[in-house]
């Protein structure tokens, strides 16, 4: 009995072992920048001399990103496509749910695409009665990117991270939001602040920046990765999946009842920007080690600035050449400035480990470092370059960002939206800590520093032990 429990354990412990190595040892060596990524970003008009098609407006508020996306989804006509890392059926995953069923219940053709880590890691997506009434329905596909499977751990840690939803050929919004509380509406006592731009086409058909994203779609879309999940139609017909879809529907009636400005129309030329130009900057969509395209061509725009860069990112995880390029935007541009959360501050406690033991040499780089100390944690990824260039997408700068990801920056000429960006990155600003030097931190009036508990000092202590190697997979 001893002996087989023995060959048990060893058995697992091999198995373990397999997918650890197997799923980290592809990612270890970082790829370069190929000459070709560097012509094709040569190639690229990232300024307009005059009014382009597109307008845009950001969404800086949860509710609002809620709002306007029940709006889009409830004024398709034809077809909708929503790409999302983290899908949950908690409230704000419900109400949307509810608006894309009732839009298949309408005719409108709904194409979901979620990442598979975070459709199995939290235990709902298998068996969900509420995800099975929307993939059982003739007018909804919904299909996962990369599925979890131990058998090919080489492939685990590649993940599909962009944010975006399209409704027809008129509209999308694009950032950096999950599809669940944390960042959409106002439910619940834990959120996220974050960021996204709406894009809009008019009547006319797509614009530039929203065929390139249809093109992007696609592309991951018929992806062998891409596969997919309980299509079945006889799922719908299960007393389960039947209960659940009818309190979707109940809950669509409850949100056109108790939001009908959600619902109302929208006069888009009217409370959007106006844009001369938006580029789509996109990592490549393969699941292994990434060449770390749009990380290069974000900080090529930056070391163009005449005058000012500043960017927000939830957390920073760099390797040398990462450095090298925040260092070389420093050494072109008379102003740099940084704002991500402090160590206290962030949610994400790797982040938190990896800024505690590396902000020195962060700021050797010559960058402004401010720390958002807010009390709530900070998910905003954007950007402004001088007083025309403004950028929002799903890429932190980190190493998991830049080599494993898929990620999507829109980077947008226009100077009115610049000026928006900047009036909203303030706002964030004021509630930062302005790191001097490695021992010096200013406090803004009226505030008081967050400090790190016991509990979570001894939680980065460990971590950066026993997860510091592993940093370029946080």
């Amino acid at each position: 009995m001893k002996k087989a429990r023995r060959i048990i354990l060893a058995l697992l412990a091999a198995d373990l072992c397999y997918i650890v190595i197997g799923a980290v040892i592809p990612f270890v060596r970082q790829p370069g920048i190929s000459e070709k990524t560097k012509e094709e970003f040569a190639q690229k008009e990232f300024y307009g001399e005059d009014a382009g098609g597109e307008r845009a407006a950001i969404l800086s508020d949860n509710m609002e990103a809620l709002a306007e996306r029940i709006r889009l989804i409830s004024h398709a006509k034809e077809r909708i496509i929503l790409s999302t890392f983290e899908f949950r059926n908690d409230e704000s995953g419900k109400d949307m749910m509810a608006a894309l069923l009732a839009a298949a219940d309408r005719g409108v053709l709904v194409q979901i695409l979620m990442d598979g880590m975070p459709a199995f890691k939290n235990l709902q997506l298998p068996s969900d009665p509420y995800f099975q009434a929307l993939s059982s329905h003739e007018n909804i596909e919904l299909a996962l990117y990369n599925p979890i499977n131990p058998l090919q751990p080489w492939k685990l840690m590649g993940r599909l991270h962009d944010k975006y939803l399209i409704a027809d050929d008129t509209a999308y919004i694009l950032g950096g939001r999950n599809t669940y509380d944390f960042f959409l509406g106002d439910y619940g006592d834990y959120k996220n602040y974050d960021w996204d731009v709406l894009v809009y086409s008019g009547e006319t058909g797509p614009g530039e920046s929203m065929s390139a994203l249809l093109d992007y779609f696609s592309q991951v879309w018929e992806l062998p990765l891409s596969r997919i999940w309980k299509d079945d139609p006889a799922l719908g017909s299960r007393g389960r999946v039947l209960r659940a879809r009818t309190v979707l529907e109940e809950r669509y009636a409850s949100m056109q009842a108790e939001h009908p400005d959600w619902f109302a129309e929208c006069d888009y030329m009217e409370n959007t920007q106006e844009t001369n130009r938006i580029e789509l900057l996109a990592n490549p969509t393969h699941c292994y080690a990434k060449e770390p395209v749009v990380y290069y061509e974000m900080t090529e725009l930056m070391k163009q600035a005449e005058q000012e860069v500043r960017f927000h990112t939830p957390y920073i995880i760099c390797n040398d050449w990462m450095l090298q390029r925040l260092a070389e935007i420093c050494g072109n541009v008379e102003d740099v400035i940084m704002m991500t959360n402090s160590a206290a501050n962030n949610g994400n406690p790797f982040g938190a480990m990896d800024y505690r033991k590396n902000r020195d040499d962060i700021l050797e780089t010559q960058v402004g470092i401010l720390e958002y100390d807010g009390g709530v944690s900070y998910h905003g990824k954007c950007f402004v370059i001088d007083d025309r260039l403004s950028g929002i997408g799903s890429f932190n700068w980190d190493m998991r960002s830049a080599y494993l990801d898929t990620e999507l920056m829109l980077v947008i000429d226009s100077e009115q939206l610049n000026a928006d960006m900047r009036a909203e990155m303030a706002e964030y600003e004021k509630k930062a800590l302005t790191v001097v030097d490695e021992n010096t931190v200013l406090v803004p009036d009226g505030m008081t520093a967050q400090q790190t508990g016991l509990l979570e000092r001894l939680m980065n202590g460990v971590l950066s032990i026993f997860a510091g190697w592993a940093r370029f997979l946080m």
